[in-house]
């Protein structure tokens, strides 16, 4: 029987976050001085008012019990309550914290009453070096670095400078090596191949790709060149990267099916040596042939490849050109395995085209060094999967995640990872994730917003889900454009566990902002991608380079120097890294990103910087009023972009996708969204138009291309993007903006 217990009530506003400080200081006091206080314990009052009791089985200790709630209220800011008598006498009054001899000579470290992610983040800017250093011991390394953070070139920031490494033989050789070698590496599922899956080992996955190293290095390819990879969602098209690694070549992944003429303008930049491509894509509908794509590209392209490697598909074969064009099967059953081959940490890895303004793709590089320590910390710390663990980033090897989280990540931590060639929806139907997470015992989905949009549109109650075992699912991880917070309360009401928005782009590789699961669970605000990951000095700026006050709009930021595993330039081009990423915020990186920062450090990204509209003089986002947009019930997708108005400046207009199933009126469901925005946002923002469509312009990962949609309103020159997903849409939308009296219907 305990002696005295005490109740203090504190406000239970974000009361989780509170439970992990409190603990921290109970951790430190218990430890700090034995016999002060015995036990402690918090309840979350599920509505009632949070509270913390403090036990002392000792008779006579009311006093210390007293202490030790001031002493919580002291290093936290936290308001307990009078406290209410569970057990005991009457509570000491008077005694000043400081002079109290049992915590006299305890000080206190800041870090100490720090939660690890508040640890980890202050540790990561303060001492990069000691931070990633560490980090880094989690890599097999050929040579240590001589350097963690090489600053001697600004603003060319290089990290591991001196080290020596192999990215492939950090993905599968060392599992192998390592005794891991019957661990399940990668699973292909193909529901528009006829459900078919195949699975290798780790040995089985490294033994391929030493083959096709061979394959390359028998074309005369060797460090330093580059090839391109145009293939579809195949385990080839991870082989023929990974073999890449291997020798030391730099590879160019260009998303297959994509135009010819876009395809020729990558050739032209990366000047490849060979192209590692496919005879044909498969879509739920069609087969998209890709050898007269490959064909045109290489004919419109002044840097021709010397040979291509043509992996053949049963469904749609296609002829080869003899001497230039060469069979993979035929390659591979001749080829001699290559061993890796020792990098640089600073040598590039690969080059990745991320769409740029003036119509000219950006060739992203990434290093070797530094991407390996930086994905190989974020499996554990963000994503919170030990290796073994079956990790599905539904993405495509097109896109940064597929590089990132299809590819290397998952392999680097020991993972199975997954190659998925099908849809959310339409393979066969809304039910197609649940059923590869029950088929595979998927720990962790990592997708876009877009594919639980469409899952919802189709399955608005989810009745599919319940066809299939998810007890494997510890998470589900979003990103790649923002998550609205209707549509991450629908994957948490359905799911019933963690939803987690994080940020990032091409550029950065990984997560800016995240909860860091692995780290510390922080509480999920609806909205926000949570806090700036370590590595991160993300900061909220005005055009003066000053920090805006906390909820305010500005660009985000990122203080110099990026973490590890993002762009140290752009292929071939310092000059327009420099000008299209560091020159509008000295000694900042501009993410191009508008948002803020919330009192609790909390990243809200709102809209491109684009985005923001300029209304009568009042800056507003477009991604806020989307969040309103997609509140209403009948709404399962929702744009909103400002288009010229000669009075105001810019107005907006909103574009809804209804749930399946709606039959109300349209005109009702428009009135009803414009006193929505009135009602949450005010008059200021001037909302007033919408119309519902079908769907959305989108590129194929999914971001909704409201520029595009601006451009055409505006009746201003626009090209058709290379990455969009069906070039029809643009023409729908056009027709309906001409009906609003926009686009053509202006002249």
């Amino acid at each position: 029987m305990y002696a005295v217990i005490r109740r203090y009530k504190f406000d239970p506003k974000n009361s989780e976050e509170i439970n992990h400080r409190i603990s921290d200081v109970f951790v430190h006091l218990i430890s700090k001085t034995p016999g002060f206080i015995d036990y402690y314990w918090l309840d979350s009052g599920e509505g009632e008012g949070a509270s913390l009791s403090v036990f002392r089985d000792q008779a006579g200790a009311e006093e210390s019990v007293h202490i030790a709630a001031k002493f919580v209220e002291q290093h936290l800011g936290l308001l307990l309550g009078e406290p209410e008598l569970i057990q005991g006498g009457i509570r000491a009054r008077g005694t000043a914290l400081a002079e109290h001899p049992l915590l006299k000579e305890v000080e206190v470290a800041p870090a100490e009453l720090e939660g690890p992610y508040n640890q980890a983040f202050s540790k990561s800017i303060n001492n990069p070096d000691e931070f990633w250093g560490e980090a880094a011991e989690q890599i097999v390394w050929i040579k240590k670095w001589d350097k963690v953070l090489d600053d001697s070139n600004q603003p060319f920031y290089r990290w591991f400078t001196g080290g020596i490494v192999n990215t492939c033989y950090n993905a599968l050789d060392r599992h192998v090596d390592e005794g891991n070698g019957d661990r399940l590496a990668l699973i292909y599922d193909s529901p528009v191949a006829g459900d078919f899956v195949r699975k290798y080992s780790y040995r089985e996955l490294r033994d391929q790709v030493a083959k096709f190293a061979g394959v390359l290095v028998a074309q005369g390819v060797s460090k330093g060149d580059r090839v391109i990879v145009y293939m579809p969602m195949v385990p080839e098209a991870a082989v023929a990267m990974l073999a890449c690694a291997r020798i030391g070549a730099v590879h160019s992944v260009v998303f297959g099916g994509f135009a010819a003429n876009e395809l020729a303008v990558r050739i032209n930049d990366a000047k490849p040596k060979v192209i590692v491509s496919a005879s044909c894509g498969l879509e739920p509908n069609r087969i998209v042939d890709y050898k007269p794509l490959l064909d045109g590209a290489i004919e419109l392209s002044e840097a021709k490849p010397e040979k291509t490697i043509i992996l053949q598909r049963r469904q749609h074969p296609c002829s080869l050109n003899a001497g230039f064009d060469l069979d993979w099967d035929e390659q591979m059953a001749a080829a001699k395995p290559a061993d890796c081959v020792a990098v640089a940490a600073t040598d590039p890895l690969y080059i990745l085209y991320t769409s740029g303004t003036t119509g000219e793709p950006k060739g992203v590089v990434r290093d070797n060094g530094g991407h390996l320590v930086a994905l190989k910390w974020t499996m554990k710390n963000i994503y919170n999967v030990e290796p073994g663990d079956v990790y599905w980033a539904a993405s495509d090897i097109g896109w940064v995640v597929g590089h990132s989280y299809i590819i290397y990540a998952p392999l680097i931590n020991g993972n199975t990872t997954l190659i998925y060639e099908g849809k959310p929806v339409g393979t066969p139907d809304a039910g197609a994730f649940w059923r590869v997470i029950a088929d595979h015992n998927v720990r962790v989905l990592f997708t876009a917003p877009t594919a639980f949009r469409a899952i919802k549109r189709e399955d608005p109650n989810a009745e599919l889900m319940q066809k299939y075992d998810l007890s494997s699912l510890q998470a589900l991880y979003l990103a790649g454009e923002r998550t609205d917070p209707d549509t991450l309360e629908w994957a948490q009401q359905i799911l019933q566990r963690p939803v987690i928005d994080h940020w990032w782009q091409t550029e950065t590789g990984w997560a800016i902002a995240a909860n860091c699961m692995g780290l510390e669970p922080l509480p999920v605000k609806p909205g926000s991608p949570t806090k700036p990951v370590p590595g991160w000095n993300v900061q909220v700026i005005d055009e003066n380079c000053e920090e805006v006050p906390r909820g305010e709009i500005g660009a985000i930021c990122v203080k110099l120097p990026l973490p590890p595993g993002t762009l140290p330039t752009l292929y071939n081009n310092n000059h327009r890294y420099i000008n299209s990423y560091l020159t509008e915020f000295p000694g900042y990186y501009a993410t191009a990103d508008a948002g803020y920062m919330d009192e609790d450090g909390y990243v809200y990204i709102m809209a491109r910087t684009d985005d923001v509209i300029n209304v009568a003089g009042h800056r507003l986002s477009t991604g806020g009023m989307e969040e309103v947009l997609g509140r209403h019930p009948d709404v399962a997708e929702c744009a909103v972009v400002g288009v010229a108005d000669s009075f105001k400046g810019q107005l907006p207009v909103g574009f809804l996708v209804l749930k399946m199933g709606v039959t109300r009126p349209h005109e009702e469901i428009i009135k009803e969204v414009v006193q929505m925005v009135r009602e949450h946002i005010g008059p200021v923002a001037a909302f007033k138009q919408a119309s519902v469509v079908d769907r959305l312009p989108k590129t194929r990962s999914g971001k909704i291309l409201r520029g595009t949609i601006q451009k055409i309103a505006d009746n201003e020159p626009w090209k058709m993007p290379a990455t969009i997903d069906d070039p029809v849409i643009i023409h729908e939308i056009t027709e309906i903006l001409e009906e609003l009296g926009y686009a053509s219907a202006r002249a």
